[in-house]
This record gives structure tokens, sequence and C-alpha cells, in this order.
């Protein structure tokens, strides 16, 4: 089917009770992945799957239905379906579209890649983490790759056709001795072809996890009090993106579930924080061309030294504000209706040197890598483990502890962000929310957090 010769007929069709909006998504998606664990590769999972959504918006309210069934048959009957659930004067859209296409730059399209030699990275990685230290007790490596085709047409005239390709691939190493067991960590991936594996070796993947599950199983336990805390590039943004990212998405903002409702033009932050969401980063994991209703990719400044400037919008958040949408509506598959997401998250890097940041801090924490955690998005208060951490003493990294967790409140961590250096890493991951998980990356310099509650198993520090 060719959706461009009857979007027309099939929008009209769900605007034919009323309606403000309607939009027909179809996607089709070709994907492979499978995982090694205790040496034995399993679930391996390869295939199309193949949808299209239809949304009608009606003021305030979204009506939303999908279905595997892509002829133009079947398309007709889900809009009829639709606009069953309006009932009001029928308004026309559009029948004639100009389309604009994007096509993905992987150099390497991961389905022309044999199985075999998907394989061979992930046993090479295996294999690495397994032959690091014989106190390595269990191996987990994991290999996806996609090609998303989707296709979105609207009644105000749109029509976009775009190619996304991910590949993923990461290792997670447990490893004990006697009773303690820590584990080790370690993905990349983004928006991004095979070619991912021509500057990262599944075997330094392999090592750099199980090496973190190592030196956690030595490292002595961490001091519990209020300290001053560095967090390292190396942990990307994942604290932002938790503790003040979701809280500048604009659906959760317009419900009353963020603290930063209101106060646009205020400071909220240190002077020397900026803060954006850019999906238009090349091969990030949060990148795209545009987003899932046909916004293109943008760069939105959410906090400019320390000023908070706007959030992220979707169509219906940026209608109801009066405002225009910044290209962060997203969603999981044809499945899901769209909402604000964000999709490449970041502090902007500062202007002081890494090495003064730690220098500066007579006793601290110093943070290389983030781990899992709890967010409350109403308030901001989050709890947030660290995988791996160093003692501060004098200025100079002292030995690494375990065991560590950081709390605090995400609103307020940002305005006792006192150095901001001029480094930057990434990390990345599947965000979820509203029971729909989308792929994105955060970053961060190295920074210091002048003072914040440390939970350890330790003694007071």
């Amino acid at each position: 089917m060719n959706l461009i010769d009857c979007a027309g007929d099939i929008l009209n069709t769900i605007l034919v009770n009323g309606g403000d909006f309607a939009e027909i998504f179809l996607e089709r998606r070709r994907s492979t992945s499978f995982s090694c664990e205790d040496n034995k590769v399993e679930r391996v999972v390869s295939g199309v799957d193949h949808g299209a959504g239809i949304r009608l918006v009606v003021g305030e309210r979204t009506l939303y239905a999908h279905t595997n069934e892509v002829s133009e048959d079947g398309l007709m009957t889900l809009a009829r379906h639709v606009s069953e659930g309006v009932s009001g004067g029928r308004r026309d859209g559009a029948t004639e579209f100009a389309p604009a296409r994007f096509q993905a730059a992987a150099k390497i399209a991961p389905w022309d890649v044999p199985v075999s030699q998907k394989l061979d990275k992930v046993l090479s990685a295996n294999e690495a983490a397994r032959g690091l230290d014989d106190r390595v007790r269990q191996v987990l490596v994991r290999y996806g790759d996609s090609v998303r085709d989707v296709t979105i047409a609207n009644s105000s005239g749109g029509f976009w056709e775009d190619q996304r390709v991910q590949t993923l691939f990461l290792v997670h190493v447990v490893a004990a001795k006697d009773d303690l067991i820590q584990t080790g960590y370690e993905p990349i991936g983004g928006t991004v072809g095979f070619e991912l594996f021509d500057a990262n070796d599944p075997s330094d993947i392999g090592l750099k996890a199980a090496r973190q599950a190592i030196l956690m199983l030595e490292a002595d336990k961490a001091p519990t009090g209020v300290m001053p805390v560095v967090i390292g590039s190396e942990a990307g943004g994942t604290m932002i993106h938790e503790a003040v990212g979701h809280g500048l998405e604009a659906d959760l903002v317009q419900k009353g579930l963020s603290k930063f409702a209101g106060r646009v033009g205020q400071k909220v932050a240190s002077t020397i924080v900026t803060v954006v969401d850019d999906a238009t980063m090349p091969q990030k994991r949060g990148s795209f061309a545009i987003d899932d209703e046909g916004v293109a990719a943008a760069r939105t400044v959410l906090i400019e030294d320390g000023v908070l400037k706007g959030f992220l919008h979707d169509r219906m958040t940026a209608k109801k504000d009066s405002t225009v949408p910044t290209g962060n509506g997203r969603r999981e598959s044809f499945r899901h209706k769209p909402i604000p997401r964000m999709t490449n998250t970041m502090i902007v890097p500062g202007k002081s040197e890494p090495t003064n940041v730690i220098s500066d801090t007579k006793r601290g924490l110093f943070v290389r890598r983030m781990g899992g955690g709890q967010v409350n998005t109403v308030n901001g208060d989050f709890m947030f483990e660290v995988s791996e951490g160093y003692l501060i003493r004098e200025g100079e990294m002292g030995p690494a502890v375990r065991g560590a967790a950081l709390v605090g409140n995400g609103p307020e961590v940002l305005q006792k962000i006192d150095m901001v250096a001029g480094d930057h890493g990434f990390a990345i991951g599947t965000c979820g929310k509203d029971g729909q998980g989308v792929p994105v990356s955060d970053a961060q310099p190295t920074l210091r957090i002048s003072e914040l509650t440390i939970g350890g198993t330790g003694a007071s520090g």
C-alpha cells in the first residue's frame, strides 16, 4: 500500500464526525536480538513488526487505536471506528501532501550483516569478561539492532517518511567473593549501524564490565554523611535525566507534577549551569531527523545560565501553552500515542579543568559510574546508586568505595553545582514513561555539587 494515495480519504474518515486534528502513523520494524548467558546463546529473536496507529484529537482529548492490518481497507475500518468516539460537525482535512523523506545514515546496515558475525561479537565479549578473574561468576552479553521505516500523515497536510536504525550492545558481569556480590555494567549503542564496532572492541567492553565488578569487590565500604560530590563525565547525565529532565517535560508540567511549573524566567540552577535537549547530534542514541509527529529534531535550551527558559513539547502540549512543538513528541511504536519525551539531555560543558575540580575538593566522593535509582518527579527527590565511586582526600583520588548512594532533590542539586568542567561524557539507556520505552542518551561534564547526602554502609565520613 502506498499511503500517500489514500491518506486524504483516511484522514477525512477519521474527521467525519468532527475533531481538531487527525493523524496516521505507519511503521515497519525489522529487528534482531539475542543474548549469551552461562556461556549459552539464547533468546534469539528476529522478525518484522508491521502496523499503524490512528489518532484523533478533540480539544484536550485524544482517541487512539492501532492495528496490524495495514491495507487501505484495514486503515479505513480503523478510521471509522475512531471517528465514532466523536459527535459533532464534519471537518475536512488535507487531501494533497508534499512528502518529506529522510534516510538512515548507517554505514553498515545491520540487516546486511550475517548473524554469525553478530554472534562473534557477543562471544568475544563473553570470553574476555569471564577470563579476567576467577571471581567472575556470571556474564550476560546482549546484542540488538533494529530498523524502523516510519510514515506519518496528518490532517494539516504533513507527510513524512523516515528510516531509523539503532544498534545496542551491553555486558553485565556479576563477581563474588565469599558472601559479597558486586556487579559491573558497560553498554554501547546509538543511532548507528554495525559500524558501531569499528570504534568499540567487544572484548574491551567485556573487560570494562568485569573490571568494574572486581574493583567494587575489593573496595572499602562507602561512608555515610553530607559531603561534596564530584561526578565525572564518564558517569554521563543519568542524574540530570532522571532527577531534573522529567520535570521539564511539558505534559507533567501542565498536570502540576513538576516543581518547575510556573517558573519560566526564574533562576532554578546555579549560574554556571546550562541544560539542553538535543536530538540533532549525529549517531547519539536519542537522535533522529523528525520526531514521531513529523516535527524536525531540534536543540532546545531548557535552562540557560541558571534561568529556566522553557519545556519539552509535543504538538498537544504546545497547543495548550500557545507555543511551538520542540520536536519531542515520541512513541515506542505504532501501538502508542506520542507524548513529550527527552532525547539527548545534557549539562553543557563549562570552563574548569576536570583535574582542578578534584584538586579543589579537599574531601568528598568522586562518582565515576552511576547505577539505578528512584525519583519522585513531583517533588524532585531522588536516590541513585553509585556503581563505581572513590573517596577524595586532600584534593586527590583516594580508594574505591562500594555501596554508596546519592540522596537529594533534583532542583536543589542544580543550585548547589559550584564547578563545571569543559569535558563531556555520554551514557545511554531506554527511558520509561507511561508504559513506553524510547532510546535516549544523557551527558554531562565533570562537575561538583557542594554538598549532598551520601548513604553508605561504612562509618560516618
